[in-house]
């Protein structure tokens, strides 16, 4: 398969999301995984605006941006198609809120960055944790 074109970037954002010296770690049932919040852009988000509703969304906390922890780059598959996906990400510290499992994250777990590295599914999610 070809990689797409450009215009066919995918474009995401997401957090280290931090309260103390413990992050959150998210488990999304459909790929059975664990890994950092994130998603995708909604229509005329930015980076900040993504990951700060994508934190929220996914743990049901509030978060505050602290730094920048730069960008993943990686490629998914779509309907048959290579795709580039840029997933930009942040610490946080997080705010007021409480999760409530949906269909799209059912567990969150509040982890030590050493129970984080054995958890998280995906290399490229413990690329971005050594940046904290």
């Amino acid at each position: 398969m070809e990689p797409a074109p450009a215009d066919n970037l995918v474009r995401a954002a997401g957090a280290v999301l931090v309260d103390g010296e413990r992050i959150a770690l998210v488990h999304r049932p459909r790929y059975d995984d664990w890994t950092l919040p994130k998603g995708k852009h909604e229509p005329g988000e930015d980076d900040v605006a993504a990951a700060l509703r994508e934190v929220q969304e996914e743990t049901g906390f509030h978060g505050r941006i602290e730094r920048d922890l730069g960008v993943v780059r990686y490629t998914v598959e779509k309907h048959g198609a290579v795709l580039s996906k840029v997933v930009r990400y942040y610490v946080m510290a997080v705010g007021a809120g409480a999760f409530e499992p949906s269909r799209e994250v059912d567990e969150l777990r509040w982890v030590t960055r050493e129970q984080a590295a054995q958890l998280l599914t995906y290399e490229r999610d413990r690329e971005v944790l050594a940046r904290w």
